[in-house]
């Protein structure tokens, strides 16, 4: 469909344009002009969508043609357009504007939108409250069914969800919850707060967003309401958000197990290369002084490796097993941390059960590689011995600290991703080394 836009953009032909877009849906509709690097043309085709599917569209397009469009717009365009959005698309679009377009956007809200906008701003970064919506409806516990019904075919259109509404005493508090479907079951005349169910989950608007994920997950939930210390009701979370949070936190711990510092908001190809590599050379600079560690082992044990040669040859097979083996048991860890499958206090258990798995592995590795260094490698029997004994060793004290680094990571309070490959993979090396180097002398008797 590209390729059929761009051709008509070509031979302006705007009418066949304007038909082609209106058959598709907002997001593929988005696709197509984040591929339009020409500002002329992407406003061009931006202004050729109706009213409402522009408003639609807008939320989907990256923050540079979203920025783009601002810029050319007029005070009526821009207002149309905020006009249509929720509070929370309005919200995330603003975060990543810059101040001149901020000011614009802000200008053309009423006061009572700006006011809004300007208290969801004002919350913690990365908390419930930076995330939710002001959309919602609330239902007042001394309503009956039919006023309730009234009330939400009045003020429904402009709320994000309907679906589930949040009954409120005289003063904002929320004391439950009734489903739509649950709403248009009952007599007309029947109070609302005989039918709403009194026990829900809910989140604090300081909450971290990977506590909401957490709720979500574990309530099987497509909204959540957001309180005050005070319990009163002042947004919801939906599940097009918490999808937006999972994809941001996963992206950020990838970053900080892969040892960049920083999480890269643009996409891959769009972020400037010295922005990437300053994220990236903090960790490589650390783990390049680190690694002198292994340096250092080796040579203090030069009169080892000068007595036998062949060691070094397995030096880059024993590092690389321990790296792996230590990565696959911080990953899983890591996982399981983040879903709440496992807390610091289940240390013990966790240490049991890696150590139970290290063993089985260990000695899997070992044999087969003993046999390898035999049968293939016609290797001494005494050198292929210490080898194997090393490997051994090595995955078990790998897969160890792997699966407790993690855990020491949440008990400081700090991420366990960040306590993921590259860290482990220095560990793992230096423990390798000394482990080899002592088998070494002990069983061919040198050093």
């Amino acid at each position: 469909m590209r390729e059929i836009i761009e051709a008509l953009v070509k031979e302006k032909k705007y009418f066949e344009i304007r038909k082609q877009l209106n058959e598709l849906n907002g997001v593929e509709i988005s696709e197509i002009i984040n591929d339009f690097e020409i500002p002329e043309v992407v406003i061009m085709i931006f202004r050729l969508l109706k009213k409402d599917k522009a408003a639609v569209v807008f939320p989907y397009l990256d923050s540079e043609h979203q920025e783009m469009i601002i810029y050319a717009s007029t005070d009526i365009e821009t207002k149309n357009i905020f006009d249509e959005l929720y509070f929370d698309d309005i919200v995330d679009i603003i975060e990543e504007m810059p101040a001149d377009v901020v000011k614009k956007i802000l200008k053309n809200t009423d006061a009572k939108d700006r006011h809004l906008i300007n208290q969801l701003l004002k919350y913690p970064e990365y908390s419930a409250g930076s995330i939710m919506t002001t959309e919602y409806v609330d239902l007042e516990k001394g309503m009956k069914v039919a006023e309730a019904i009234d009330c939400i075919r009045k003020t429904g259109k402009d709320k994000e969800n309907i679906y589930t509404c949040y009954v409120t005493n005289e003063e904002g508090k929320l004391e439950g919850v009734i489903s739509l479907k649950e709403l248009i079951g009952k007599k007309d005349d029947t109070l609302i707060e005989d039918v709403m169910e009194s026990s829900f989950a809910s989140v604090n608007t300081n909450d971290h967003q990977e506590e909401v994920v957490a709720v979500f997950k574990k309530y099987d939930l497509i909204v959540l309401p957001v309180t005050d210390n005070e319990n009163r009701i002042l947004g919801i979370i939906t599940a097009d958000d918490v999808m937006h949070v999972v994809e941001q936190e996963a992206t950020e711990d990838f970053h900080k197990m892969a040892g960049i510092t920083a999480t890269v908001e643009e996409p891959y190809l769009k972020t400037n290369v010295f922005t990437v590599a300053k994220q990236r050379i903090g960790w490589l600079a650390v783990l390049m002084i680190s690694d002198t560690i292994s340096g250092n082992i080796i040579q203090g044990y030069e009169k080892v490796l000068a007595q036998s040669i062949i060691l070094t040859a397995f030096v880059p097979m024993l590092m690389s097993t321990g790296g792996n083996v230590g990565s696959q048991s911080s990953t899983v860890v890591i996982r399981s941390l983040a879903l709440g499958e496992i807390s610091p206090k289940d240390a013990f258990r966790v240490l049991k059960k890696e150590f139970s798995i290290s063993l089985m592995v260990a000695l899997v590795l070992s044999l087969l590689n003993f046999f390898r260094l035999m049968w293939f490698e016609k290797i001494d029997i005494m050198i292929a011995l210490t080898v194997s004994v090393t490997l051994i060793f090595t995955v078990i004290v790998s897969k160890i600290v792997g699966a407790l680094l993690p855990l020491g990571a949440k008990i400081l309070k700090t991420d366990p991703a960040v306590m993921a490959t590259p860290l482990i993979t220095t560990i793992s090396d230096a423990v390798t080394l000394i482990i080899y180097f002592k088998f070494a002398t002990m069983f061919l008797k040198i050093g």
